[in-house]
């Protein structure tokens, strides 16, 4: 027996990165799931950004305090920039997220993060922060890509076709069930379309963080601090919204409390350190490679749980997201390999300081 565990114990330790990214996933995959049963069962959208930031400031205080790679005190002019960038990428982002959620299923929601690398492709292209070039397999790989991602999740959104024919039976024992965990109220448009605003202030988000760590590199300091000026509009936004109902802040011992601490501390606090270990020894390309999971495990557990039914339709995005963003990560990759081939230093460096996070 011991003999085994060693042996396990030994197998885990030669596999780190990827038995790191495969719990990330599986934590996306339970944020995904624990936020949209909370927001369904009553929970206000916008108080819950208010405790997920609340819950993320506090759990990365700590390693902010200690995260010593700047010694340099903060700028009243980076400070400045720092709460305008958590306006548009936590603030802004979160609250679209978890409104639109409301309208969408669990599955849409992991799924439409695939397209993350896509439109932050798309957008750096538009503000001439990356190039591409046409005349090159890895540009036209790029192109293809974001496109491929973006029609998959208009196709996952609007088309459903018919039932997949193992999860029949789901329907015909919906009206005899009694006691649904998760009620749906779908919207086709609405939801999509607020999932898609959320995902691009993310990638505006992914841009403008470039930036600002290569100003003040500190990154966890940086995050932390963002986590906290994002509490602070959240909770303007959230008074603002909830004035007449002040039983929406009430916290109790359910699913509303664990879900906000699931997504404040786990996802936020210790998947943000993970990711970061990763893309300091494989890379951003190898972190970006694992996003998929989340969506196949959200998938599973939506079937099992929540009583989610699967489409033809939803298959067919769900590829076309897939293929997409892995030609997208293609070119990037063998771009980057040509890059470092003629800066090897400088390229790594700022490479590794690339990172495709999700909500």
């Amino acid at each position: 027996m011991k003999s085994f565990l060693l042996g396990c114990v030994a197998i885990v330790e030669k596999n780190k990165p990827y038995v790191a990214m495969c719990f990330v996933q599986f934590v996306y995959a339970g944020m995904a799931l624990l936020s949209k049963a909370a927001i369904s069962k009553g929970m206000s959208p916008y108080v819950f950004v208010v405790y997920r930031q609340a819950f993320a400031s506090v759990a990365l205080s700590p390693f902010a305090f200690f995260d010593s790679k700047q010694s340099a005190p903060l700028s009243c002019n980076l400070l400045c920039k720092l709460f305008l960038i958590s306006l548009v990428g936590l603030t802004v982002s979160s609250n679209l997220y978890y409104v639109s959620i409301n309208y969408t299923t669990a599955t849409f929601a992991a799924a439409s993060s695939n397209t993350i690398p896509a439109i932050t492709f798309i957008m750096a292209l538009l503000i001439r922060v990356e190039s591409i070039s046409i005349k090159r397999s890895h540009g036209i790989a790029k192109i293809l890509g974001s496109v491929l991602s973006l029609s998959g999740a208009i196709t996952f959104g609007l088309v459903k076709g018919p039932p997949l024919s193992f999860m029949k039976w789901y329907q015909q024992n919906q009206n005899q069930t009694s006691s649904t965990i998760v009620h749906y109220k779908v919207d086709i448009i609405r939801g999509p379309l607020m999932m898609l605003a959320a995902n691009i202030t993310w990638s505006l988000w992914l841009i403008l963080q470039g930036f600002v760590v290569k100003q003040y590199p500190a990154k966890l300091r940086l995050t932390a601090l963002q986590c906290f000026f994002s509490f602070m509009q959240s909770t303007v936004v959230a008074v603002a919204v909830e004035r007449h109902n002040p039983s929406a802040w009430k916290l109790g011992w359910d699913i509303h409390l664990l879900s906000v601490a699931y997504c404040g501390v786990v996802v936020t606090g210790i998947c943000y350190w993970l990711q970061v270990c990763t893309i300091e020894t494989k890379g951003p390309v190898f972190t970006a490679m694992f996003t998929p999971l989340a969506l196949i495990i959200t998938a599973i557990f939506s079937a099992l749980l929540w009583k989610e039914t699967l489409y033809l339709g939803s298959v067919g995005g769900t590829i076309l997201l897939v293929v997409g963003l892995y030609s997208v990560l293609w070119g990037k990759s063998k771009e980057n390999v040509k890059v470092e081939n003629l800066q090897p230093q400088q390229t790594k460096e700022e490479t590794r300081l690339e990172c495709i996070v999700q909500h």
